[in-house]
């Protein structure tokens, strides 16, 4: 019971990561409260974690994109679960393409999404962290924000963009006593990963391709991120803040 008593929010927690956090979170002991566009989702994840005798459970649907939306949404979340304590920002979107192919539309939606969401989501929630005092923020970037992809220069610069981010925020709350990390995964087991190889023509071959960048030949599991979100979220974590953890298998330095 890691987190008993504290309230997070959980952006992006309708699946993959995201949900796999909202899980094991509320397993810990924590009030989650899940936001995502995906309606559906959402309501699977609720159902699933509504349990008489359990920490509440609190949801919003909202574009994460649209900074109007979520302000109302961490509102009426916050309300419900009386407050906030901690975030985690598992939201990203890929995009496969050579940057002479790249449009400036295409450019600005990875970013959008990848970078001025998290920013969205931040600024609407630290006035609830800096009420709570001993807050958390964790960002899920990528082990493309350390080390480049080919044909994945929006994505790269987004994520990158992230990590220093959330380091520099991580300086501006320091005396707010709330802290901000950055975890970079690998290949993880979610959806986003699964379009990198399931349309090329040879997907079993491009699997092996993605493998061989990895000192650990194995894709990683949405859990895998969870915990190192969990320890970023608990007080064994007490002592950091401003680090970028990777957690890929080895990716960035082999």
């Amino acid at each position: 019971m890691k987190l008993s008593g504290r309230r997070v929010l959980i952006a992006g927690g309708a699946s993959g990561i995201g949900r796999a956090t909202a899980e094991i979170f509320h397993a810990e002991g924590a009030a989650v409260a899940v936001l995502d566009r995906d309606g559906d989702g959402l309501s699977q994840v609720v159902a699933s974690l509504s349990q008489e005798g359990a920490p509440p459970v609190a949801s919003a649907s909202c574009d994460l994109t649209d900074e109007a939306a979520v302000q109302e949404s961490i509102l009426q979340v916050a309300e419900a679960l009386g407050g906030l304590d901690g975030i985690v920002v598992s939201v990203g979107i890929d995009l496969l393409k050579p940057f002479t192919e790249t449009s400036a539309s295409e450019w600005q939606r990875v970013l959008d999404v990848n970078l001025t969401a998290p920013f969205h989501l931040c600024k609407t929630a630290v006035p609830h962290l800096q009420t709570a005092r001993g807050g958390t923020i964790v960002h899920i970037s990528s082990g493309a924000a350390l080390r480049p992809l080919e044909e994945r220069t929006a994505y790269c610069a987004s994520k990158a963009g992230l990590v220093m981010f959330a380091k520099a925020l991580a300086v501006d709350l320091a005396d707010d006593n709330i802290r901000v990390n950055a975890i970079c995964p690998g290949i993880i087991d979610t959806p986003l990963f699964r379009q990198s190889f399931e349309s090329h023509p040879d997907p079993d071959a491009e699997l092996e391709r993605i493998k061989d960048r990895y000192l650990i030949r194995r894709i990683g599991q949405p859990e895998d991120i969870a915990k190192a979100a969990l320890y970023l979220s608990s007080s064994d974590s007490m002592h950091v803040t401003g680090t970028t953890l990777s957690v890929d298998g080895g990716r960035s330095f082999h």
